[in-house]
């Protein structure tokens, strides 16, 4: 595992109100003044140490639609803070907007998933913020790319951001239901087990892309100790000019964060000994399968060896087909899902294959000119 190069100040040092978790509610897109005051004084009066969003600049995936009101929901944005309270952020793309924004006094920016894609855009907006003490987020990019994200947070890091996050909120795949970016946790984990300060809030809105998803994906971020959410709230979400289907109303939101079950990061002392009974099982039984895998993958290279001396390939799809069905037919008597299986064996037939190969011989000097 190749560790994140960043040295990030904790959440606690500069959140709101030292807020955990740090919730992120406002619009997907600032429409009008009233729209924006209107959502905002609904959210301050019951979340006063939220960030207030709202974006004022939209990269939209066809010419012609709402691409946001530019500059003008910049000076939107500094009355909510004045009448509200409430610090403010939002999205930036490009230089311009990095400095737009510092113009106005706005309290953080984030970086979109169409843009982390970008390391050309990132490293413009990284170097806008040379010299500025502000915090920024960082989304994971569209695809399930781990080291795109990751680059994106060192290039703004470099620039010398240490209130810095990262924002999760999920890929693109070719089948997203039932949300409308696929989760892969997994991604969003890793990234937290590589640097461990640095906060990483779940964006529950783009995950779900409903209303009836969001409390789901809420609560999963709290189990997996994400450090807030970022979730779209509009007074009147049919009106909305941009993702009017995901987002939610002011009540809505408090009828959502009243289901949900915070979880504790810390075992307290009463419970740690049972826990650490179930952990140390845990390690016997994976010292276990590390043994038996070793064995298996020994047995690979005697394949491998037989394969070569009887001058037989060493991929063979109808037999790997063939043990595949039988292992999930069998890991599904057990209890494990069948993606499980297959990415389980997946794993252990790319590393059978590679140790068959390694029996062929290289290609002598003179023959690789």
């Amino acid at each position: 595992m190749i560790e994140l190069n960043l040295r990030v100040l904790p959440l606690e040092a500069w959140a709101p109100a030292r807020a955990r978790p740090l919730c992120i509610f406002g619009p997907c897109s600032a429409e009008s003044r009233e729209q924006v005051l209107g959502t905002a004084h609904a959210i301050a009066g019951r979340h006063p140490t939220c960030l207030f969003r709202a974006g004022v600049w939209k990269p939209r995936t066809r010419p012609g639609t709402f691409e946001g009101v530019g500059v003008a929901g910049l000076a939107w944005l500094r009355a909510v803070r004045e009448e509200t309270g409430l610090a403010v952020c939002t999205e930036v793309a490009r230089a311009e907007h990095v400095e737009a924004c510092l113009e106005h006094g706005i309290d953080a920016l984030w970086i979109g998933a169409r843009t982390t894609v970008n390391p050309f855009a990132v490293q413009e907006i990284a170097d806008a913020l040379a010299g500025v003490d502000i915090p920024v987020f960082v989304k994971n990019p569209i695809n399930p790319d781990l080291e795109l994200w990751a680059g994106a947070l060192e290039r703004v890091h470099a620039r010398g951001i240490a209130r810095l996050g990262a924002i999760h909120r999920g890929f693109q795949a070719l089948d997203n239901r039932p949300f409308r970016n696929t989760p892969r946790w997994e991604l969003a984990v890793e990234l937290k087990t590589r640097c461990p300060e640095l906060p990483v809030l779940c964006d529950v809105s783009h995950i779900a892309g409903s209303p009836g998803v969001i409390p789901w994906v809420a609560q999963r971020a709290i189990d997996l100790a994400m450090d807030g959410w970022m979730i779209e709230t509009h007074i009147d979400p049919a009106s909305a000019r941009s993702d009017a289907g995901q987002q939610v109303t002011p009540d809505q939101l408090d009828t959502i964060l009243a289901g949900l079950t915070m979880k504790s990061r810390t075992v307290d002392a009463r419970d740690r000994d049972e826990l650490e009974d179930l952990r140390s099982r845990i390690r016997a039984l994976d010292d276990a399968v590390l043994e038996l895998l070793a064995r298996r993958l020994e047995i690979s290279k005697a394949i491998g060896r037989y394969k070569q001396a009887h001058s037989v390939t060493v991929l063979q799809v109808d037999q790997w087909r063939k043990n595949l069905e039988e292992y999930t037919a069998r890991g599904e008597a057990l209890g494990l899902g069948a993606a499980f299986i297959e990415a389980l064996y997946d794993c252990l037939h790319e590393e059978s294959i590679r140790r068959q190969t390694a029996f062929q011989q290289e290609p002598a000097p003179e023959a690789q000119g």
